[in-house]
């Protein structure tokens, strides 16, 4: 197998056309040279150089492999840069992971602070129905950092961010609008904004109208997060969104469940993380924000 000195030393060889100026350009002894030069010879199994008294000429061989080192030596260099560059905060690419609510009601800002602050760092987003999906992708190495609730059996570094409300979103003339908190079991004879199969949403609202002793019936489902706040205000029943993902300027009524519903949310990575994502991460920490202030006065109307 060829390396990339051995490449670099043919190279080098070429452009000076001398054993002896190539040996001096790259601080090695000739002998050193030559053994390169002839291991690189027996990996690709021909003779690339003749070697003249005065002189060095590339065979046909090395007329055909000169090209593709000096290419393997400037993808080198990129890579190199590349790093650098990712290491410095000042470019590369940030693969990031999370499910949908999230992605809706969590991450806008954060991405807005980090662009403002790296702007030359590209961010590829995965995002995923399921936490489970998510945690799954994530130990198969399909994103730098993840960010969803605490995965069990995680051996990698864990970065709590807070505790995620859920609030219940209604028409702005539904009959608990007087009410502060409203007991999940009143709404047990209504039908629900629920979320299609497969969402993790449509497993948190399944679990937490069977604690308060009942199973929603669905008036409908949907794929999308934030379309359940806005069906529960035009009238087809009540929602069970995250805090979050509440518009601003939304019309309807929001309240608080009882018993409450809440989960934590977590940033995690598979190792140790590069400068680059335990810089996002800190940003996400920072910006990441909960409890939005027009959804904190909504709850208080």
């Amino acid at each position: 197998m060829a390396t990339l000195r051995q490449l670099e030393y043919l190279v080098t060889v070429v452009d000076t056309g001398s054993f002896t100026r190539a040996a001096e350009l790259l601080h090695v002894t000739q002998p050193a040279l030559s053994h390169q030069v002839r291991a690189l010879e027996r990996a690709v199994g021909g003779t690339l150089l003749e070697r003249l008294p005065r002189a060095v000429r590339l065979t046909p061989m090395g007329r055909a492999v000169l090209p593709h080192a000096r290419a393997a030596l400037a993808d080198a260099e990129r890579l190199r840069t590349a790093a650098r560059l990712t290491a410095g905060l000042d470019g590369g690419e940030l693969e990031l992971a999370t499910v949908y609510s999230v992605s809706l009601g969590i991450l806008p800002p954060v991405l807005r602070a980090w662009r403002r602050l790296h702007p030359q760092v590209r961010i590829r987003l995965r995002e995923y129905a399921h936490n489970d999906e998510l945690h799954a992708a994530m130990a198969a190495g399909q994103a730098d950092v993840a960010v969803g609730t605490p995965p069990a059996d995680w051996e990698g570094p864990i970065r709590e961010l807070g505790v995620e409300e859920f609030v219940l979103a209604l028409p702005a003339d539904d009959e608990v609008r007087d009410r502060r908190l409203v007991d999940l079991a009143a709404l047990s004879g209504r039908d629900w904004v629920h979320y299609a199969p497969g969402n993790g949403l449509a497993d948190l609202l399944d679990r937490a109208c069977a604690e308060a002793g009942f199973r929603p019936r669905a008036a409908v489902r949907t794929e999308q997060t934030a379309a359940a706040p806005l069906l529960a205000a035009a009238g087809l029943g009540p929602a069970l969104v995250p805090a979050n993902i509440v518009p601003p300027g939304f019309d309807g009524l929001v309240r608080r469940p009882e018993p409450p519903v809440r989960r934590p949310l977590v940033a995690y990575t598979r190792t140790r993380p590069d400068p680059l994502t335990a810089a996002f991460v800190e940003v996400l920490a920072r910006q990441a924000c909960l409890l939005p202030p027009h959804v904190a006065e909504l709850l208080e109307a």
